[in-house]
């Protein structure tokens, strides 16, 4: 019998023989220079030091489509003919939609108009905001008609702008009454605080709640959470605290992201499970990606709001931080996120993953979080990304909408679409804030044997003397 040791290295010697002696991929790093280098491999998704101009022209592509596909325009539902009379409404009313079917007052939206205005800031491209500017003054200036023709014909959920004119859900309201505050402060379009109250009203006093005030729904079961109301309530919570500087706006957001967090964080693995019902409150657990996107982008947008000297403030930046941390290890050897976070065998998965990116640059940037690993594994997730930018601008590999399941294979089997919305508005904070981080003075990118180093210009002095 052969030893034990001896065995195992036998076995060894076999499993080494079974692999190849590098990855087989499509992609060569272009910051090796050595052509003949045989200790380079090559890469499933580009690997390299990301370029800014590159980065934004994949950044025009993506707002170029999106401004292609939403025309503002009214027409008449049945012949597409165009409404040129706006004194006296009609029933068949539209708002005209382009070939993804992109809904101008959709929640996914918001997250565009969020990106663009980010997009706009750290460029300094006014084109971004131009989008969004027009897609605000549509408002403003259709409101009235759409208004009138409710009242008139009471077509409710047929009426383009039932989210606006009646908010029934979260996402109805949350994401869009965020943006608009956005775009208001920083003078982007016409002034919309009526529409603000409106939608503000529905997330802070009409949105079904738990008793302790967490925001919830009555779906699929009677009182269910989801993570995604992380991010279709707390920012717009947050920002309304910053427009009118009531301290209970912030308490209000604060509170949802802890209990919320209670609820549905596990800390055994660092991730949050999509939702949780009431009537099952020990059910399996199901880590969908994008519902961990929309909690790490929600408590990254209450703090870039929050008062630093509240006493939720660092709550949320600890609670952000072990989040970052269990998303961080799971980035998959592609540089994407799998649909499920938790299951390599799930499919790798854009709007999520685009979230991560912005989230994890960010806090860098905001120095919330090291650059130290986690600026190399935010270029490692852009690059991957970068990839399922196609030329026309759209976005690649995003998975539709999706309802809080109780089964894996609902989540797994759910489609991509460059017609889903979703990954659009996260690419575009994803792009612009990798564009922040590498231009980030504070740090210096050091491509060291085959790799990147985000090396803070603070933490002393680097030596390769023994390996150059």
């Amino acid at each position: 019998m052969q030893p034990p040791t001896r065995l195992l290295a036998i076995l060894a010697a076999f499993a080494c023989l079974a692999v190849p002696a590098h990855a087989d991929g499509t992609y060569r790093n272009p910051d090796n220079k050595n052509q003949n280098d045989p200790a380079e491999g090559t890469y499933p998704a580009p690997y390299k030091k990301p370029v800014v101009a590159e980065i934004a022209a994949a950044l025009q592509r993506i707002r170029g489509y999106v401004d292609s596909q939403t025309p503002t325009r009214i027409v008449h539902k049945g012949s597409g003919t165009p409404v040129t009379d706006f004194r006296t409404p009609v029933a068949d009313a539209v708002v005209e939609e382009g070939d993804a079917g992109f809904g101008l007052q959709a929640y996914e939206m918001g997250v565009v108009h969020a990106g663009l205005i980010h997009a706009a800031a750290v460029t300094g491209d006014k084109r971004y905001t131009a989008l969004t500017a027009r897609h605000l003054q549509f408002f403003a200036d259709r409101l009235p008609y759409f208004r009138a023709q409710e009242q008139r014909f009471h077509l409710e959920r047929a009426n383009s702008f039932a989210h606006f004119l009646d908010p029934r859900a979260l996402d109805d309201a949350g994401s869009m009454c965020a943006a608009m505050i956005r775009a208001r402060s920083t003078g982007i379009g016409p002034d919309l605080a009526s529409q603000i109250r409106v939608c503000g009203n529905w997330v802070a006093k009409r949105q079904f709640r738990l008793p302790d005030g967490t925001l919830a729904r009555q779906r699929p079961q009677a009182i269910s959470l989801w993570a995604d109301d992380m991010y279709m309530g707390i920012p717009a919570l947050a920002e309304l605290g910053r427009m009118t500087g009531e301290r209970a706006y912030f308490d209000d957001a604060v509170n949802n992201v802890l209990q919320m967090t209670g609820y549905l964080f596990d800390p055994q693995t660092n991730l949050y499970t999509h939702g949780w019902n009431a009537n099952n409150p020990d059910a399996p657990r199901f880590y969908w990606g994008r519902a961990n996107g929309w909690a790490v982008l929600a408590m990254s947008d209450v703090l870039d709001v929050l008062p630093h000297d509240h006493p939720g403030y660092p709550k949320v930046l600890a609670q952000l931080r072990k989040t970052l941390r269990g998303i961080a290890e799971r980035q998959s050897g592609a540089g994407l996120w799998h649909q499920m976070v938790d299951r390599d065998d799930s499919y790798l998965e854009t709007s999520a993953s685009a979230m991560f990116v912005y989230v994890l640059a960010h806090a860098v940037n905001e120095g919330w979080i090291s650059p130290t690993t986690y600026g190399s594994i935010a270029q490692a997730g852009w690059n991957a990304l970068s990839a399922r930018i196609d030329a026309q601008g759209r976005v690649e590999g995003t998975c539709v909408q999706t309802t809080f399941a109780g089964d894996q294979v609902y989540y797994y089997n759910r489609p991509t679409s460059t017609a889903a919305m979703h990954g659009y508005g996260p690419m575009l904070l994803a792009g612009a804030e990798m564009i922040r981080l590498l231009n980030n003075p504070a740090i210096d990118i050091q491509y060291r044997v085959r790799t990147y180093h985000y090396v803070p210009k603070d933490g002393g002095q680097t030596s390769y003397r023994e390996h150059p």
